[in-house]
């Protein structure tokens, strides 16, 4: 273990640089060596909540000053974080779980140091997402190892289901997070939204000690669900597969395809898809299809 360690400690950690560090997302062991090193080498610890922070550090016997960078404050944060920076300090900046920046706080603190003109270095860890896929099968692989990445699911009916209505339209494979007391309201909103034997992984609680993985066609995902009161505690990742060839099989020819595209460019897919479908006769299913699969690959963008 101690050459490890000083093989980590041997290299370059230069002052005057923002550390974006990983930290676990549930087993504190997922700590890897180097975030351990630079969090005990940085003058303060930039983070989402001190309190937590304070807890992982305490757990692996550390004591940094804190400081509280969370989604309220840190653009304000980021400009003191920069005035400690060119003093040449080390800071070292983590997220109450997981990999800053990624549906966490971060991205403005990173641009901003960035064009204060100060370097920023990636310590890479624990991501649930990247969890969630490295156990899903051939949901992903359906897809060439494509997937995309959605966050979290808006919160109000009517923009959940708009949302899912564009995703279900991609050839691979999506995921995205969900607090416990939405789980329910969003799989029942998956279940309505997509093709009953669309499949779809829940991670709930990843590597925790109640840790749980199931991979069931969607429409079974509510009852799931139901069965056990204990599985809508904790935080959960949804792996949905893609449409796959579903769509590229139906796919409008090239006219049609064109003319849905002009439309497009100026009205709603419903309304695109449905005149594109009067002017070239294709059928107004594949149109509408293709056309939320155009509106998902811009967003992406």
């Amino acid at each position: 273990m101690s050459d490890w360690i000083s093989l980590a400690a041997s290299q370059s950690y230069p002052a005057g640089t923002l550390y974006v560090v990983a930290t676990p997302i549930g087993n504190v062991a997922d700590l890897s060596l180097r975030a351990l090193h630079v969090l005990g080498l940085a003058d303060a610890v930039a983070c989402e909540d001190t309190r937590i922070t304070g807890q992982l550090l305490s757990r692996v016997g550390l004591q940094r000053p804190l400081m509280a960078v969370h989604e309220h404050n840190e653009r304000e944060a980021a400009v003191r974080i920069a005035e400690r920076l060119a003093a040449g300090e080390r800071i070292a900046y983590v997220s109450d779980a997981g990999t800053p920046g990624i549906s966490d706080p971060g991205a403005r603190l990173v641009e901003a140091v960035r064009a204060a003109g100060h370097p920023v270095v990636p310590l890479p860890g624990p991501s649930a997402a990247v969890a969630a896929l490295s156990v899903a099968g051939d949901l992903l692989e359906a897809g060439a190892g494509r997937f995309t990445f959605a966050g979290f699911l808006p919160p109000k009916p009517k923009a959940r289901a708009e949302v899912i209505a564009r995703l279900a339209a991609l050839d691979h494979a999506w995921v995205c997070y969900e607090a416990p007391h939405r789980i329910a309201d969003t799989l029942a909103a998956l279940a309505a939204g997509l093709p009953a034997e669309r499949r779809l992984l829940v991670g709930r609680e990843l590597t925790k000690l109640f840790e749980e993985i199931a991979v069931l066609p969607v429409a079974q995902a509510p009852a799931w669900l139901a069965a056990d009161p204990n599985r809508g505690k904790g935080e959960f990742v949804l792996v949905v597969e893609g449409a796959g060839s579903a769509i590229v099989d139906g796919l409008p020819d090239a006219e049609a395809q064109r003319v849905l595209s002009l439309l497009l460019a100026e009205l709603p897919a419903k309304r695109a898809a449905k005149l594109a479908a009067a002017i070239t006769g294709a059928d107004t299913g594949a149109l509408y299809r293709l056309a939320l699969a155009q509106r998902a690959g811009d967003a992406d963008d």
